[in-house]
This record gives structure tokens, sequence and C-alpha cells, in this order.
């Protein structure tokens, strides 16, 4: 255990009831605008506000610092709770939680004292990463350099969630003077810094996952952050939150539908009751969808207990066990992917076969859970997670840590001559 954390200073956990019941009002008044804030693209400004100023952002911070010191595991069945009210609020806060857990992470090092406080105080860091247009595999534009006595960030990001709502940004980009890839912690109220909300998915609208012009905006000396300094889990738990965004959704599919069969009048001449409440199909359909969506809930939990492992392993000083936790971090949190993605885009469509076709009315948004979580279940394809996890069982091939996306080196291809019959 390093100078800077002792087993008192760890986010080991705390009482997870207590914990959720300081935000569940927050997250019941968030569901009641979840409908209209789809139906009319309308940004969740006043949620995320109301999250912030109840220390929603704080609560991976050890309570020694002031935050609640919940484990990996808790954090999770918070997002996931949190989603059930609206998955957009999960997926624009990715950002800010592993910024979090980086900082928390460098804490075994060098004190983040400063990072802590900033985040007990309600502040968000928003996501900046990924670059699109004429960009290949392995290469940044986004560039950090000198300018006077002072850093600066020039680049254009997009996918940028979260980053509307923040009061920092997450900002991957590469040293002009050494070519290392950094972390730049980019303060957003300055002009050197714009955003905009043009993300244009079928799902997860409100994100706030537009795109970020830095146009020498200033970083501060000591927010410059190596990124082979990187929490080695990083992926895992990336993975994590879209997990959360999915169980959520089907959470909040399967509340809908129930309540939506509950009060309907309407029945079908060839059902099977007087009252679809009463109808066993469907009975079946909902319950059917409900036991999907709590077995991808428990393997989402499951999955986040080996990140959990894998963060305590960074303290212990035992390089080849934190090595084989960051393993396991990474291979849970794919194969929990897998068959959660699977369970909860069934769910979300088949609830469907409960309602008829009022059910697809734009007023009741119920195709938002579907749309949400195919989007969600988009970011990391799942083939390749596949395969990776099946390289792991037959060859012991180590997953990738950090991947990337851009632009193949592959030649054009040639068009076929048409053959003659």
């Amino acid at each position: 255990m390093s100078s800077f954390a002792t087993l008192n200073t760890l986010s080991v956990g705390t009482d997870y009831e207590a914990l959720a019941e300081r935000f569940r009002p927050i997250f019941t008044r968030i569901a009641e605008g979840a409908v209209e804030r789809e139906r009319t693209r309308t940004l969740p400004f006043e949620p995320i506000q109301w999250l912030k100023e109840a220390g929603f952002g704080a609560v991976r911070v050890p309570a020694e610092f002031g935050g609640a010191g919940a484990s990996l595991p808790q954090l999770f069945q918070l997002l996931i709770e949190l989603a059930a009210a609206d998955s957009n609020v999960t997926q624009a806060l990715r950002g800010h939680f592993a910024f979090v857990e980086d900082r928390l992470n460098a804490q075994a090092f060098s004190p983040q004292n400063a990072w802590f406080e900033r985040f007990v105080a309600g502040e968000l860091v928003g996501n900046a990463w990924t670059e699109v247009g004429d960009v290949k595999i392995g290469q940044v534009i986004t560039r950090i350099s000198r300018q006077g006595e002072q850093w600066v960030a020039n680049g254009t990001k997009f996918y940028s969630t979260g980053s509307l709502f923040a009061d920092w940004i997450d900002l991957y980009a590469q040293r002009d003077d050494t070519g290392a890839d950094v972390i730049a912690a980019v303060r957003v109220q300055q002009p050197g810094v714009r955003q905009s909300d043009d993300w244009d998915g079928f799902g997860q609208r409100t994100t706030g996952s537009g795109t970020s012009v830095f146009e020498n905006a200033v970083v501060e000396d000591d927010h410059l952050i190596d990124f082979s300094t990187r929490f080695k889990y990083q992926t895992a738990f990336y993975q994590l939150t879209l997990l959360a965004v999915l169980v959520g959704s089907g959470q909040a599919a399967v509340r809908e539908v129930a309540q939506q069969v509950r009060v309907r009048a309407r029945v079908f001449s060839h059902g099977n009751a007087a009252a679809v409440r009463d109808d066993a199909q469907v009975q079946q359909v909902v319950g059917k969808a409900s036991a999907q969506v709590y077995t991808a809930e428990a393997a989402a939990l499951r999955a986040a207990q080996a990140s959990q492992r894998a963060y305590l392993a960074h303290f212990a000083k035992d390089e080849q066990a934190e090595h084989e936790a960051n393993i396991a971090a990474e291979l849970e949190s794919a194969q929990a992917q897998v068959v959660i993605a699977d369970l909860v885009l069934r769910a979300t469509s088949d609830l469907f076969n409960a309602l008829g076709a009022s059910a697809a009315r734009t007023g009741l948004q119920l195709d938002r859970h579907w749309r949400n979580a195919r989007t969600a279940a988009s970011h990391n394809p799942l083939i390749y997670k596949e395969r990776i996890i099946g390289d792991w069982e037959i060859n012991g091939t180590e997953p990738p840590y950090v991947w990337q996306i851009g632009g193949g080196n592959q030649p054009a291809r040639a068009e076929k001559e048409p053959q003659s019959a």
C-alpha cells in the first residue's frame, strides 16, 4: 500500500440502501420528465444539475475525502437505477465516472485531493476522445503545444458524451514536443472551447454527444496527464457503463409496458381473457422480459465485481496479481456485454407483443427503450468482443485494453470484370 493510500482511503463500499435512498427521489423526478424530453429532444440540463447538487458525481470518492466510498458494483447498481429513470442521463455521465476512476487509481502514487474536492463540490467531467473524418488508426490529430508560458489544445472531437453538461473535458490528445499521448483536463468555461449538440443518432439522443472544438484552449500544467498512466481496466469500465444503460433501459421497458397492460381496456376477440391484464399469454410476454432483464442485471453486477478487484489490486503492490485482475475485468465485461445486449434487445422488442398497435404511438415513446438499447449496444462491436473471448478461451491470448477506430490502410478494391455466360 502506497504512502498516499491506505485501506481507509479506498472506496471499498458502503451501505447501498442508505446510499441509494439519497438519490431515489431525484431518480423519480428524472423519470417523470423522461418521455417529454425524448419527444422534444430536450437535453437534461436540469436533471443533471439535480444530481450535481446532491453529490452524485462523488459517490466513488473515498469517504475520508467527502465522498460516499461506494464500490464499483454499488456505482453501477446506482447507474442502473438512474438509467431506468432515463438512460440518456447515465450515458451522459460515462466520461465523468471514468475520469473519477482514473484519479482514484492515481491516488496510489500522488495525492488527488484537489480533484476529489472538485468532485465533492459537484463538478463534472465530460469526454472528448474520438476523431472522425480523415484520421487513420492510431493517428491523433488533436495536439497539445506550448504557446508562450502555457499549454494549449487544438483539435476537433466527436462523440463528446456528456461534455455539454460538464465543467471539465477529459481530452485525448498528443503532445507536439514529445509525440506522447496524453489526457488534458480542459476547463469548459473558456473562449477556446466550442461545443455543439449535433449528435443525430436514432437513440441516446439527449446525451450531449456532439462535436467539441478546441482552439488554443488553455490547459494548466498540472492538468496534463500521461496516457500511459491511465487506469488499466478503463475499457472494462466504459463497457460497464454501457451495460448499466442497457439494463436500465430494459427495466424501464418492463415497467412501462406492465403499466400499459394494467390499464388497457381494449381486448382482441381471439385473446384469452376479458381484460388484457388477465390474459395468460400477455402475462407470459411480460414475465419473460422481466426474467431477461433480471439476468442482464445480475451479469452486469457480477462483471463489476471483477473491476472492483482490479481497482483494489492496483494498491496491493503485486504486479502479477494486478495484471491478472485487469485481464479478468476486461474479459468479464466482454462476456457480460455479449449476453446483456442480446437479452435487453429481445426484451425491449418482444414486449410490444403484449400490446396492440397503439403502443407504437409517439406519445408513449415506448420505442425509445429499444432505440436506446440498440445504440448503446453498437458502441463496441459485439462480434469483435466474442472473438476476443474465444481467443482467450482457446489460446490464452490477452484481450486488448485500449483500442481505436479510424481509417484503414487497405488499397481500393478493383472492380471485377463481368463474367461471360
